[in-house]
């Protein structure tokens, strides 16, 4: 029987892996917001990868992730090894982590920026904690994670808030506790307990800090002034 010549071999060989390669891969787009993704194609239809997560593409104004139910969500691991999740709350079948405490505040302290409706009928629910009164959103004015809260001890009180994106700073008063341990109900406005690193804020901090407001979160320091 007659070998083929090797040449003939190592075309045959390198023509198939071509082909492989040309093949599509599978999918595995994430079909719900807030999933975990690397690139663009993770992300289904009109969303995008931000930060690791599926969400709304600012450039084209999308809203699906504002009108859908948010995802199932493990707890990440502490930021701080000694504040550990204190339990989880069921929220409709999903399971928040609940933090009685926050990272230590610094000189620049790591957090995440988020956007709150301090005005009646927002999605803040109730009045604030520090004053028993709803704010106009045009306010430089934060509600900080529970363990920041720290009881109140921060009310009224200022901090200087810088964007890692676009590195400017502004201050902002502190009003409220975007509470860590409790949510889901009517004085949350429905909203999960929040996580243990979050400042959240007016739509005037954002703007002072040029970001836009419907990516949903950004990377920020902060510290007291």
């Amino acid at each position: 029987m007659e070998r083929a010549p090797t040449g003939t071999l190592m075309v045959a060989t390198v023509s198939f892996f071509l082909v492989l390669a040309s093949l599509p891969c599978p999918s595995t787009a994430i079909s719900y917001c807030g999933g975990p993704c690397r690139t663009l194609n993770d992300c289904n239809g009109q969303l995008i990868c931000i930060d690791g997560r599926c969400a709304d593409d600012p450039d084209i104004g999308t809203h699906i992730c504002r009108n859908s139910p948010p995802p199932p969500r493990t707890p990440s691991p502490p930021s701080d090894p000694t504040c550990r999740s204190s339990g989880n709350l069921n929220c409709k079948g999903i399971f928040y982590p609940q933090y009685t405490c926050s990272p230590p505040v610094t000189t620049s302290t790591p957090a995440i920026l988020t956007e709150n409706d301090f005005s009646p009928g927002g999605e803040g629910g109730y009045p604030s904690e520090c004053d028993g009164h709803y704010h106009a959103n045009s306010e430089l004015i934060v509600a900080l994670s529970t363990g920041w809260y720290a009881g109140g001890s921060r009310c009224g009180r200022k901090i200087r808030i810088t964007s890692l994106k676009t590195g400017m700073t502004t201050t902002a008063k502190v009003v409220d506790e975007c509470d860590s341990v409790n949510g889901c109900d009517a004085e949350h406005a429905g909203q999960p307990p929040c996580r243990n690193n979050i400042v959240d804020g007016s739509s005037a901090v954002w703007k002072a800090l040029g970001l836009n407001i419907d990516v949903g979160e950004e990377k920020i320091m902060w510290s007291m002034v």
